[in-house]
């Protein structure tokens, strides 16, 4: 479906956000920066939920309300942490997971970068730019011709900016409208506080 120009109403209970979709076609150069004192890079193997879901909240759901891996179920979940088509890294300060990096390699002949962050204690120190540079060395030694990525407004205002700085071209927006997650019971209200909640 194709919009028209105008304002459209957003039920109540909803949530509407604009998604870009980027995409490289080849691996960008590298901007290099030196590991961020005090942090280790790792690969998480079969990563347990709690892991998971609490490293996922600290990074995105707090603050910019990533909700899709919340309201999986236990064995959705585990399906794709499981998955070696699916790898996690993360970067860990004092043994602590403070940055996520996920690659979804399921489709063949691509590579998404399913979910890219860090928490606020490493914001401001080098460490996105630093993992960002994973990313891109990682999904260009597998066999790919395209590596792509999607963010929304509901995401860190700078993270579109960072996506193109790094070497993705937008394609093309979509509108999303789905159920409010701190309504629906997937998150506490308190999380995204810069987003209103609409109740029905």
């Amino acid at each position: 479906m194709v919009l028209k120009p105008g304002l459209f109403d957003v039920p109540a209970g909803m949530l509407a956000t604009v998604v870009t979709h980027l995409e490289m076609t080849s691996a960008a150069p590298e901007r290099p920066v030196p590991v961020p004192a005090g942090l280790e890079f790792d690969r998480v193997e079969a990563p347990t939920l709690a892991f998971y879901r609490d490293l996922f909240t600290r990074v995105g759901a707090q603050d910019w309300m990533w909700f899709s891996r919340l309201n999986l179920s236990d064995q959705a979940l585990s399906d794709i942490l499981n998955d070696p088509l699916c790898p996690l890294w993360v970067l860990r300060r004092d043994g602590q997971a403070e940055a996520i990096l996920e690659l979804d390699f399921r489709v063949a002949g691509a590579c998404e970068l399913a979910f890219f962050g860090v928490t606020p204690a490493l914001i401001g120190q080098g460490a996105g730019r630093f993992l960002m540079n994973q990313a891109i060395r990682l999904a260009w030694a597998q066999p790919i011709t395209r590596f792509h990525v999607h963010t929304c407004t509901l995401d860190s205002p700078g993270a579109l900016g960072f996506y193109r700085r790094s070497g993705f071209t937008p394609t093309h927006q979509q509108i999303e409208i789905e159920p409010d997650p701190r309504l629906a019971g997937d998150m506490p209200e308190t999380y995204g506080a810069h987003i209103p909640i609409f109740r029905p």
